[in-house]
């Protein structure tokens, strides 16, 4: 492996983390860029097929952009392959936590996202992108005693409600 490829692999692993943090703070413009014009995804283990970077941002703008959507993501374990010049392929192990105010539970899960990614001029773009769950569970938040959501990007800003003192 020659010291352009590691740069090229860790070029790789940006987009996957912007991808994330766009879905998280709901960037949706922001997340459309990060996407080739015809990229596919296939989520939930393939119950939710998409074609287009536009199906795919309007599909997770309609799921998760509502502001009592707060999610939590993280791709860690990258296992980035180089396929040619300009394509390549990667395996990032996943945990996700959403907490849903509207409907009062949290959901918690892991899964293995598979993607592959294609340079388009100088900038790497996912092409396809994809994961199956290991596991999902959920949890009404009403049974947990004390349980308060006390800072969320929306409705405080950011800010935590608790007083440190």
């Amino acid at each position: 492996m020659e010291l352009s490829d590691l740069l090229e692999i860790e070029a790789i692993k940006r987009v996957k983390y912007a991808y994330l943090r766009c879905i998280d703070q709901k960037l949706w413009a922001e997340l459309r860029e990060l996407f080739t014009e015809d990229a596919v995804a296939s989520y939930s283990g393939g119950k939710y097929h998409l074609e287009g970077r536009d199906d795919i941002v309007a599909f997770l703008e309609r799921n998760m952009g509502a502001p009592t959507f707060h999610s939590s993501h993280r791709v860690h374990h990258p296992e980035i392959d180089l396929t040619g010049p300009d394509t390549a392929l990667g395996t990032w192990a996943m945990d996700d936590v959403v907490i849903m105010t509207d409907w009062n539970v949290t959901v918690r899960g892991a899964a293995f996202y598979r993607d592959e990614y294609r340079k388009v001029g100088r900038d790497w773009k996912i092409a396809s992108t994809g994961y199956k769950r290991t596991y999902e569970e959920l949890q009404s938040r009403a049974e947990v005693p004390g349980l308060a959501l006390t800072a969320s990007w929306w409705s405080t800003g950011g800010v935590s409600q608790l007083d440190a003192g």
